[in-house]
């Protein structure tokens, strides 16, 4: 996707099959306003309009879809640095993640994650679920208008 106007969903996913059968659930469930990126750093500068997303349009994300495991940055970090931001606290954060270990459960809702999820394995479950959480955080649940504040770090 080019163009950076009206991003509901920002998916952040490092492994390109799991991004790709995400984007075809989420398209598949017509949500389809969704972007992709491949880490954590990239993520915060998707965000916070940054390094080669400077030029993008200071818009945020409606729902952020946070895989925990990446290069360079992980998905506790991103979740850290938006909870901690007044402009980005109140994005819904979705936490998908391969692991159930409630260390790590515990661990996202400490840092202030909205939901948790495990990665379904067979694309079926993967578009029932995706569908599910796009559904409540994009048609069901209410948030505050965006802030127009920069995000600060």
């Amino acid at each position: 996707m080019s163009d950076f106007a009206d991003i509901d969903i920002l998916l952040v996913e490092d492994n390109p099959i799991d991004a790709e059968m995400a984007l075809r659930a989420l398209k598949k469930s017509f949500l389809n306003k969704v972007f992709w990126v491949q880490d954590g750093v990239e993520a915060l500068d998707f965000i916070r309009c940054t390094g080669s997303y400077e030029s993008r349009p200071h818009q945020l994300p409606k729902l952020v879809l946070l895989d925990m495991k990446m290069p360079r940055l992980d998905g506790f970090s991103v979740l850290r640095e938006m909870k901690s931001a007044e402009a980005t606290r109140s994005i819904p954060v979705v936490m998908m993640s391969s692991s159930s270990q409630d260390r790590d459960l515990a661990k996202a809702y400490q840092l202030g994650v909205n939901g948790y999820a495990v990665k379904p394995i067979h694309f079926s479950e993967l578009v029932k679920a995706l569908e599910s959480v796009g559904m409540y955080w994009l048609r069901v649940n209410l948030v505050p208008p965006p802030l127009i504040a920069e995000f600060a770090a």
